[in-house]
This record gives C-alpha cells, structure tokens and sequence, in this order.
C-alpha cells in the first residue's frame, strides 16, 4: 500500500471515530484504540479501557467539538478543532496528534490553549 493510501485510510478511521464521539458515542474509541495505547498528555492514563473510563467522566465527552482542519501522513493523523461548553462557549483549541498502526490508534499526544476574547486574536484561532 502507498504512503498516501495508508494515510488517507488512517485519516479516515481518525476522523471517523471523531464524529462518532463527538455525537456522544464513547464506546467507538474501543474499535479505534490500540488494547496497548500510550497516552502523553500528564495526567490521563495510558491503556485503553483506562483512557475510556477517563476520558468518558471528562469535559470533553460532553463539549461540542467542531473539526477544523486534519493533516495525515503515512503513521499520524493531526486534528484542530474547538472544543466548548455551556460554561465555557470561547471554549479550547485542540491540537491532537494520533499515531496509528495497522488500523489502530497507538499512541496520542495533545495541545490545548483557552480561546482567548475575539479583540486579542484579530485573525481567529481558526
């Protein structure tokens, strides 16, 4: 398979699982995370049903998540989207790093930075 065909697939799985979470399906990220998965963002576990049962108490399994743009190459698959909430509607940027191995993710990275009031981002955070 060609490094472009392995990273469109891989996007596609990303973003697939993206949507399906982001419509409030948690249980997705068992069909998408690696039984084995590495997590580098302090403080969230490692392993897959770990992160799940994290991940499912978190703020982010009931914000509103709005994709902006994905980049992939032949193993990684980089999401920009706005994360917000009721309590929050300026809400986060998100930058998640996904790296995947023969159809699942095994490994995640993030950034996240507060969306700051419009008049000191005269071009948006996205």
């Amino acid at each position: 398979m060609s490094e472009s065909n392995k990273a469109a697939r891989n996007k596609e799985l990303v973003v697939h699982g993206f949507t399906e979470f982001a419509a409030g399906n948690i249980d997705v990220l068992r069909t998408v995370l690696h039984e084995d998965f590495i997590e580098h963002s302090p403080g969230n576990p490692s392993g897959r049903e770990a992160f799940i049962a994290f991940v499912a108490k978190a703020p982010v399994a009931r914000a509103r998540l709005d994709l902006k743009r994905v980049v992939a190459d032949d193993e990684h698959v980089v999401m920009h989207y706005h994360m917000a909430t009721d309590d929050d509607p300026r809400g986060v940027a998100v930058v998640d790093i996904w790296r995947l191995v023969d159809g699942q993710i095994v490994e995640h990275w993030d950034v996240v930075q507060p969306v700051p009031e419009t008049a000191r981002v005269p071009y948006g955070m996205f």
